[in-house]
C-alpha cells in the first residue's frame, strides 16, 4: 500500500477505497490504522500524504492553487533567502488552517478569480507542481501586501535582466488594478524601463504611498501619483 501511495502527492479516503476496492466506510477504518501507525500524515480534512517534501504537497492540498511569494522567488533565483513558509494562492473562499510538515509551514492566501493566472507547471521528483511565474509572484506580493513594496523594488532592481518587463506590465494591465499600476509603473520607470508608460492608462489623480508598510511621508512623484516613502535598499 505504501508503495502505491508514493505515486500520489496527496490522497483521500476515496483514493484508498479505489486502491483496496472497498467502500468508503471500510476505507476510513483502513486510513485510520495507517495514521495511528504514523505511516501517513493527516494534512487537513480528508487530505493525507506520505511525501516528505513540502513543495510536492503544497499546491495539492487545495484546488485550484499555485505556490507564490518567497517560495516562488527562491525557485526562480530572485532571492537567496530560504523560506520557512510556503504561500499557496487559491481562489477558494473557505478558510484553511496552516499545515506543518517537515519543519515547514504551508499557509493559504485567497485572491479573487480575476487574479488567478500567471503560474507554471513544473516537475519535481516525478510530480507536477504549480508555481507562480517570477513576474506574477511579484504582483501577488503587492496585491496581498504580504511583502513590503520596498523589498519588491529591491528584488526587481537586482534581477531586472532576468525578468520580463513586458510580461510584468501585461500582467498588471490584466489585473485592471489601478493602485498596482501606479506602484509598478513608478518602480519600472525609475529603473529605466521605457515601456512602463503603458501602465499610465490605469493611473488616477489620487496620490498613494508607494510602500503600504511605511508611513506616508517623503517626496511625491507627480508623474505616477506616488508618495516615494521607500526605505533603505
Amino acid at each position: 500500500m505504501l508503495q502505491v501511495l508514493e505515486k500520489y502527492p496527496t490522497f483521500n479516503i476515496d483514493t484508498i477505497a479505489n486502491i483496496i476496492n472497498k467502500d468508503t466506510k471500510y476505507a476510513k477504518v483502513y486510513i485510520n490504522r495507517l495514521k495511528n501507525r504514523n505511516l501517513i500524515q493527516h494534512l487537513q480534512r480528508n487530505v493525507y500524504t506520505i511525501q516528505k517534501d513540502p513543495l510536492i504537497v503544497a499546491s495539492r492540498t487545495i484546488w485550484p492553487s499555485y505556490i507564490s511569494l518567497w517560495t516562488a522567488f527562491r525557485y526562480h533565483n530572485l532571492t537567496e533567502q530560504i523560506p520557512r513558509k510556503i504561500s499557496v494562492v487559491t481562489t477558494r473562499s473557505k478558510s484553511r488552517d496552516n499545515i506543518s510538515i517537515m519543519n515547514t509551514t504551508i499557509i493559504f492566501e485567497r485572491i479573487p478569480p480575476k487574479y488567478f493566472f500567471g503560474f507554471l507547471k513544473i516537475r519535481m521528483n516525478e510530480f507536477e507542481i504549480f508555481m507562480a511565474s517570477p513576474e506574477k509572484a511579484l504582483i501577488d506580493a503587492v496585491l496581498l501586501k504580504r511583502i513590503s513594496a520596498t523589498e519588491i523594488y529591491s528584488i526587481i532592481k537586482e534581477n531586472l535582466n532576468n525578468l520580463s518587463s513586458n510580461r510584468l506590465i501585461d500582467y498588471v494591465l490584466r489585473t485592471r488594478n489601478r493602485a498596482l499600476a501606479k506602484r509598478f509603473g513608478w518602480m519600472l520607470s525609475s529603473l529605466g524601463c521605457k515601456n512602463a508608460n503603458r501602465l499610465k492608462k490605469l493611473t488616477y489623480k489620487t496620490i498613494i504611498p508607494f510602500d503600504y508598510a511605511r508611513s506616508a511621508t517623503r517626496m511625491k512623484n507627480k508623474e505616477w501619483g506616488i508618495i516615494v516613502n521607500i526605505g533603505e535598499i
